[in-house]
């Protein structure tokens, strides 16, 4: 009986290590069952069957604990592949607004490298061209390092584009920018940075600095250490105005003193063609190379491939032409866009004859879309004089 003890005992603690080795808790049984030896053998065999069983029990828990887990692992790695596959089927679709078809994390990796969202603000009104100091600043003393956005009293500014007379800005030679701020499309540009000294606007060439236009009407600068002391960047109080302008305006000025908000104009695109192919078609013919261009204003259309892609978002109009000439033949031109068939030019001729069909379509369409003609069946005819088979479109009005 004392043997079965020892046995039972060499089993309970084995599987006592492997449960406090899975759930990474101490267990206090063995301690109990050693505290035991005063009792009687059927007792200390009956508590340690009891905790075997227990342990199993345990063990039996943990395992279904372990395999919901996985089950769940799994099935959250599953969401998150049908969302990146989702997300890249819908840019493939999208191709006429190229930022917001961007993934987040291509976004982000943009404007990491992007100074419009990585500046530093400089809020000092003494830089101010209407601001005299009795200490004079200079900006030798400065250790520049990456961009900057200017401030004044917490509202958006920007250098001065014209000389700035002595004793501004707080200090003794006031620099400006000698070149205008740059558009959009330019990007980063360097420009000249100029200091007034005695009746000379530029007395003190500094060293040029780096400007960038930004979304929402603002400029950052990578601003540099000045030739010499007392020079200091200026900030003109006089485009205050600028950073009140919207997306859709542009701030202006003639005399580089007065500043407005002027209103961007959008000038409608100008896209027409027409083309007829001269000769005669039979059966199936997948897409027509109209060789005839007489009107491709825009330069939308493809001789080559007799094509028709869409530059801008819009609103479009088509019209496609047959001739058909054999009696007892249906014939079938399809206007096909982006894919999808969409419009038929259909004659059915019961005798000897020839008959004319023109077929027009109107539909909105996104920058990039595909249009071109296609002969389904029957036989179109038409030679170098005539205008039986022909194809156009226009731009009826542009949407941003």
């Amino acid at each position: 009986m004392d043997k079965m003890v020892v046995l039972a005992v060499a089993v309970f603690v084995t599987l006592s290590s492997c449960a406090v080795g899975c759930s990474g808790n101490t267990n206090s049984t063995e301690l109990k069952l050693w505290s035991m030896e005063d009792q009687s053998t059927a007792a200390q065999l009956a508590a340690v069957f009891k905790e075997m069983e227990r342990i199993r029990c345990e063990q039996t828990t943990l395992e279904q604990q372990q395999h919901a887990l996985t089950q769940m692992h799994a099935a959250s790695q599953k969401r998150r592949a049908q969302k990146k596959v989702g997300r890249n089927v819908l840019t493939y679709g999208t191709n006429d607004e190229e930022e917001d078809n961007l993934h987040f994390s291509e976004k982000d990796s943009r404007r990491r490298g992007d100074p419009c969202f990585h500046y530093t603000v400089l809020d000092q009104a003494w830089r101010a061209t209407n601001t005299t100091t009795k200490f004079k600043m200079c900006d030798r003393n400065v250790k520049w390092k990456g961009w900057y956005r200017l401030f004044y009293k917490g509202k958006s500014i920007q250098m001065p584009e014209r000389c700035v007379p002595l004793n501004k800005c707080g200090t003794n030679s006031p620099l400006w920018l000698a070149g205008p701020h740059p558009k959009r499309r330019e990007g980063i540009v360097t420009r000249r940075v100029c200091g007034h000294w005695k009746k000379n606007c530029c007395a003190f060439r500094s060293t040029p600095i780096k400007v960038k236009k930004c979304l929402g009407n603002y400029y950052v600068y990578k601003f540099t250490q000045p030739s010499s002391c007392y020079l200091a960047y200026c900030a003109d109080i006089n485009t205050l105005v600028c950073g009140q302008c919207r997306r859709n305006q542009y701030c202006e000025s003639r005399d580089k003193i007065n500043w407005r908000c002027k209103t961007k104009k959008t000038s409608s695109k100008k896209i027409h063609f027409f083309v007829s192919y001269p000769g005669q078609l039979r059966g199936k013919v997948n897409r027509i190379k109209y060789s005839k261009v007489l009107v491709n204003m825009g330069r939308a259309f493809n001789r080559r491939t007799g094509v028709f892609r869409a530059p801008v978002k819009g609103v479009y109009q088509f019209f496609f032409s047959t001739q058909a000439a054999s009696a007892g033949l249906k014939t079938d031109l399809w206007l096909v866009v982006n894919g999808y068939w969409v419009a038929v030019s259909h004659t059915h001729i019961s005798r000897p004859s020839t008959v004319g069909s023109l077929s027009m379509y109107m539909t909105f369409l996104r920058r990039g879309a595909v249009v071109y003609v296609t002969h389904n069946c029957g036989r179109s005819w038409a030679n170098a004089a005539s205008m039986t088979i022909t194809f156009g479109g226009s731009l009826i009005a542009q949407l941003k």
